[in-house]
């Protein structure tokens, strides 16, 4: 992506705090993170997005520190040393409208992986945790390399060789990891989703840091590895 000029986005902010916000926010959520893509002139806005989430300039909160945590997400050493003093003023704020987000299990999860970019995680914070709220996963065996929907939802808990919503696919079993032996990072988002009242977002991290089985070739791995396989 192209980097926007400093002018450019001062003069887009600028006109925030009017009827035109929600368009405002869809512009900037375009120029700076087209189709989820952070580049070079992303972490520009941060100073910015910081005013606006902790009331120092208009705006809304909101909108700001979900933007500002995808772009956050994309940080490297580099970036999250330059704004650091950004990512201090947005922590507590995504902390408190993560408090606040009642039983909108979209907006829960977003923000938990604001939280979580805020605090520097590199890899769940990238959007890997969405699959909570859409309660499935689409990854590939780490042995056959068959493609698989992991599903927790509504349909059942199972893994699939193949579109399961679709068609009839083979399916074989999922298996959940116990939540007293989970380890410190997923017994965090555990524990998190279970005192906000989000229980089957808690009940799909036992998914996410099970295992499955494949119904091709038999093989039984751990989800979350091949999840983060996915991001490369």
């Amino acid at each position: 992506m192209t980097a926007i000029p400093s002018d450019d986005l001062a003069a887009a902010f600028a006109r925030l705090g009017g009827e035109d916000d929600r368009q405002v926010w869809s512009e900037l959520w375009d120029d700076l993170c087209h189709q989820g893509c952070v580049g070079s002139g992303s972490f520009a806005a941060l100073p910015r997005l910081a005013e606006i989430a902790d009331g120092r300039a208009p705006g809304e909160p909101d909108e700001a520190v979900e933007l500002a945590g995808l772009i956050a997400s994309a940080a490297d050493d580099e970036h999250s040393a330059r704004y650091a003093e950004e990512l201090a003023v947005l922590l507590p704020v995504a902390r408190r409208l993560l408090d606040e987000a009642g039983e909108d299990s979209v907006a829960f999860v977003d923000l938990l992986q604001c939280v979580l970019a805020f605090e520097g995680e590199r890899v769940w914070s990238t959007g890997l945790l969405e699959g909570l709220y859409q309660h499935e996963y689409e990854i590939e065996c780490p042995k056959c390399t068959s493609e698989l929907f992991i599903a927790f939802g509504d349909r059942g808990t199972f893994a699939s060789a193949g579109d399961y919503v679709t068609s009839d696919p083979a399916k074989a079993a999922l298996l959940p990891a116990d939540p007293a032996a989970l380890a410190p990072f997923p017994t965090r988002l555990h524990r998190t989703a279970a005192q906000a009242g989000h229980e089957d977002i808690a009940r799909g991290v036992t998914y996410l840091f099970g295992r499955a089985t494949c119904p091709d070739c038999g093989d039984v791995f751990p989800v979350e590895d091949q999840v983060e396989a996915s991001r490369i």
